[in-house]
């Protein structure tokens, strides 16, 4: 579980690296896009060992999946069983899904077979799906709402949060990678509000086409006056991010629960969760 893990936040270090950098190039006029995560895996496929690269991915990223379904519901980073830490588990679970969608798309995308749309559109069908639902309005925006409100907690965190957490790092080091994970949470947190607003929007109007993905976030920075500049920023610190992951594939505490401690803490999780506690 451990090395899965490890090769997890690697493999999302070299998808944010991906999205980073060529929002950089873009930003510059070098070539390059604003595009998302799977767009990003996407100019893989005109690479050198290309679908090699892409199977290691998506090995990765599957990796990292199973490790934020099994931090959730094991408590592996002992963050307790108050609804604050209920609600970042729930969150990592969520994570954990997305990631695994992400790892499909990178396998699809290995074998040939096109892997789907582009998150835009992905985003835009179910968000289509989910306004046609009852109270479908209402879901849509308290979805937009959380995805800001995350964004929010990101910003935070790269301002004035602890973004060592968890990291075990040489003597020497602290100089360097604290500034790249300050930077590349901020860059998150910029990303995830815009997220957020966008769907706020769609729920408001509900008209699934206001929807936007990473890719769409980037593209409306862009679109912005000194949208270049805008750009370049947020995308320095995305891939500020990317490397920060690298760091946490290498560096990062890790405490896999056995067998036993897993189900302990999943039971202990379902208690914590039920009326009146």
């Amino acid at each position: 579980m451990e090395i899965m893990a490890r090769l997890g936040y690697g493999a999302r270090g070299i998808v944010y690296c991906l999205v980073g950098g060529l929002a950089l190039l873009a930003a510059f006029g070098s070539g390059g896009q604003t595009g998302g995560s799977k767009s990003a895996l996407q100019s893989l496929l005109s690479q050198p060992f290309g679908k090699v690269w892409l199977s290691a991915i998506a090995l990765g990223l599957f990796g990292f999946a199973a490790w934020r379904i099994v931090e959730a519901l094991t408590d592996a980073d002992h963050r307790g069983t108050e609804w604050k830490a209920l609600g970042v588990r729930a969150a990592h679970l969520v994570s954990g899904g997305i990631y695994a969608s992400l790892a499909l798309f990178a396998v699809n995308l290995a074998l040939g077979s096109g892997g789907g749309g582009g998150e835009d559109q992905a985003a835009q069908s179910w968000t289509a799906w989910l306004l046609s639902q009852p109270f479908g309005q209402w879901l849509v925006g308290l979805i937009g709402a959380g995805i800001a409100a995350t964004g929010i907690g990101f910003a935070w965190k790269g301002w004035k949060g602890d973004v060592m957490d968890h990291l075990a790092l040489p003597s020497g080091t602290d100089g360097w990678v604290r500034p790249l994970g300050r930077l590349g949470y901020a860059a998150r947190g910029v990303v995830f509000c815009l997220v957020g607003i966008f769907l706020i929007l769609a729920a408001l109007h509900s008209n699934s086409s206001e929807v936007r993905g990473l890719g769409g976030a980037l593209q409306s920075v862009q679109a912005q006056p000194f949208g270049w500049l805008l750009l370049g920023i947020v995308a320095a610190g995305l891939f500020a991010f990317g490397v920060f992951g690298l760091v946490q594939a290498r560096y990062r505490h890790l405490d896999a629960p056995d067998l036993n401690d897993a189900r302990n803490a999943v039971a202990d999780g379902m208690q914590a969760l039920k009326p009146g506690r």
